[in-house]
């Protein structure tokens, strides 16, 4: 099977540890080590594995990739255990941007999707300076916390019905012990027309069984929601992202044609991007973790955008 078709039996290289801000965080790299920088970022129920197939396309092509496994996944831990579990929106920014500091790396092409796509576009928004350029799947997904207490039409609202189902504590233990099949429905009903088998789900649900995995991500929709308080000390920067930024840097736009989860219409989003900018579906029954399910196209979006830059 080759590494453009998806679910190919792909695998990393050796996994890497760094000290990077409050974090040890665990990455894989790939590539020449003086090549341009890309950063691939995973969302949730996911993990780095989403781009087994992208990083060596980016890394034949020249690039120097990097795919960390964000707070709460896989090998990366906090460095204290006094550290507050946080899942708001900018932290996972501070944290890639510390990622970066400890490589020594000032300047990144940022891709990802769900939480990734949030967390490259919050870093595109708040430090321009160190992306070069941005590929960003569902596009502008930098959020609100007074917008997230508007209600929402009906069908909507049951597409986010995991949501509400963490605001509880019956779903924060249901969550825990279920944490497996949970990510396993979530990734069926997110990705409708991909069939993945059960060696491609076990090998990321892996990261899932991380200590801080459940806290992180029950603070995570719990703060959206408003229904737990961030860190003081990321106040100013969760006030300029509820304000909606524009993201000037260079960026593309990715979406897939049968994505099942939540995601904004591209209309709603495109005046987001004053730089360099292009939206594309990509067609064959993607759905939402495209970088896994259209290695090929993503990889091409990262090398497309990276031809934006003047």
């Amino acid at each position: 099977m080759s590494p453009d078709e998806p679910g190919a039996d792909g695998s990393f290289g050796a996994l890497k540890q760094i000290d990077a801000g409050v974090l040890d965080v665990g990455y894989v790299e790939a590539g020449p080590s003086d090549g341009p920088a890309v950063i691939l970022l995973h969302g949730w129920p996911y993990d780095i594995h989403s781009y087994v197939d992208v990083a060596p396309l980016l890394a034949a092509a020249g690039y120097r990739v990097i795919v960390p496994h964000l707070r709460g996944y896989g090998s990366t831990r906090f460095l204290s255990p006094e550290t507050f579990r946080n899942g708001q929106q900018s932290v996972t920014a501070v944290d890639i941007v510390a990622l970066m500091d400890a490589l020594e790396i000032e300047q990144a092409i940022f891709a990802g999707y769900d939480w990734g796509a949030r967390t490259a576009d919050v870093i595109a928004a708040l430090w321009p300076e160190r992306c070069t350029a941005l590929v960003s799947v569902s596009g502008y997904l930098i959020g609100s916390r007074e917008a997230n207490t508007m209600p929402l039409a009906p069908k909507v609202e049951l597409q986010w019905w995991y949501q509400y189902y963490f605001v509880t504590e019956r779903g924060r233990a249901g969550y825990d012990e279920h944490r497996h099949d949970f990510a396993k429905l979530i990734w069926q009903i997110a990705s409708p027309g991909w069939d993945f088998d059960d060696a491609t789900f076990d090998r990321s649900a892996a990261s899932l069984d991380n200590p801080d995995h459940v806290a992180i991500v029950i603070h995570n929709y719990r703060w959206r929601l408003g229904l737990a308080e961030g860190e003081p000390k990321y106040d100013d920067l969760e006030k300029r992202l509820a304000a909606g930024p524009v993201i000037t840097v260079p960026t593309i736009t990715l979406e897939g044609d049968a994505n099942g989860a939540p995601h904004p219409d591209a209309s709603t989003y495109a005046k987001k991007f004053s730089g360099p900018y292009a939206h594309r579906i990509i067609e064959g029954g993607i759905g939402h973790n495209l970088p896994q399910e259209a290695p090929r196209a993503f990889a091409d979006a990262v090398i497309d955008v990276h031809g934006f830059v003047a």
